[in-house]
């Protein structure tokens, strides 16, 4: 199914893969090579905590293969870590950040705002902080608050509307003035650095999911001349997804072909979370059919003269003001 197609980017996920013993991260970026052809400047990223126990292993992480690190910082503030949970402290992150500087050409870090207590003064020192630590690149989110989440049952306030846009408006006037301008909504890179694995998902290429709660797409030519997309997933229960490998040689439950509407939708949104957009031959080729055909004409000239849209014959992307208002504006391309 497969083929012989490249892997030009390897990610590991998913909790705390760093604490994985060396020998296993070796052993299936290996198994990866000799299954796969793989491009000779393939992206190995790995997630990890900025925990003093998982810090002391990036050293052999990169010896084991990996050579790009996502550090889960979340905040560089004691009091916001204890609010949202988390184990580590600002100390341990800051520790954390130096050793991957040392370790790693390329490293990330993500960063949270609109948490309680949160000033704007107070999130220009966070980000200017940050910056003398990670310097390449830097993922931005705004804490929502999600029914059925812990935040949720204890009613925690989200930031009000002005607020976070200011915070919004901020984080993009750092972070471009320091030269990391946004790839992607949430996502700042000097330019060179951008995570080359997760622009894949941004530009709907196909993806392979190994693991517990893993998923992937893959894309092939249908018998009408089309492409068509497969979702795959696996199982979520550890247990569940061992017992599947050893009986059906693979822990996948369910596979199903995407109709063209969801497969639509999600290069839709996907792609305009991107600076670059929608790119319209890329569109084609994962399709086999025409972009401008199956959005509404009405809808996108109307965002086009708003100034929320910027659309071309080879691309279609948000403007600045379009990019906070991406939801509602693929709603209105696609319904």
């Amino acid at each position: 199914e497969t083929g012989q197609r490249k892997v030009t980017s390897i990610f590991f996920g998913g909790g705390t893969p760093s604490l994985m013993e060396p020998e296993t991260l070796a052993d299936i970026i290996n198994n990866i090579r000799n299954y796969w052809p793989v491009a000779q400047n393939v992206e190995v990223t790995m997630e990890a905590n900025p925990s003093s126990s998982e810090a002391k292993n990036f050293e052999t992480c990169r010896s084991a293969g990996v050579n790009r690190l996502s550090l889960g910082v979340q905040s560089l503030s004691d009091d916001s870590l204890k609010f949202l949970g988390r184990r580590h402290s600002a100390l341990e992150a800051i520790d954390a950040l130096e050793t991957a500087a040392q370790v790693f050409k390329r490293f990330s870090i993500d960063l949270m705002y609109g948490l309680p207590g949160q000033t704007l003064d107070g999130w220009d020192n966070e980000l200017n902080n940050a910056l003398d630590l990670c310097e390449n690149h830097i993922s931005v989110y705004q804490l929502t608050i999600e029914p059925g989440t812990v935040f949720y049952r204890e009613k925690v306030p989200e930031v009000d509307e002005s607020l976070s846009n200011q915070l919004y408006r901020r984080t993009h006037e750092i972070l471009n003035l320091a030269g990391l301008p946004a790839y992607e909504i949430s996502n700042h890179a000097r330019p060179g650095y951008e995570c080359a694995h997760n622009l894949l998902y941004w530009r709907g290429e196909d993806y392979l999911g190994l693991g517990p709660g893993a998923h992937g797409r893959l894309t092939n030519k249908s018998e009408g001349g089309f492409f068509e997309t497969e979702a795959i997933q696996e199982f979520r229960n550890p247990d569940k997804w061992l017992d599947s490998i050893r009986t059906d040689g693979e822990g996948t439950q369910k596979r199903y072909t995407l109709a063209f509407q969801e497969r639509l939708e999600e290069l839709i949104l996907f792609g305009l979370r991107v600076s670059e957009g929608v790119d319209v031959e890329r569109f084609y080729r994962l399709t086999g059919r025409r972009l401008f055909d199956h959005l509404k004409e009405e809808k996108l000239d109307m965002l086009v003269k708003g100034g929320f849209l910027i659309g071309s014959r080879s691309k279609l992307r948000l403007t600045e003001s379009g990019l906070r208002r991406l939801n509602s504006i693929a709603r209105a391309l696609l319904v």
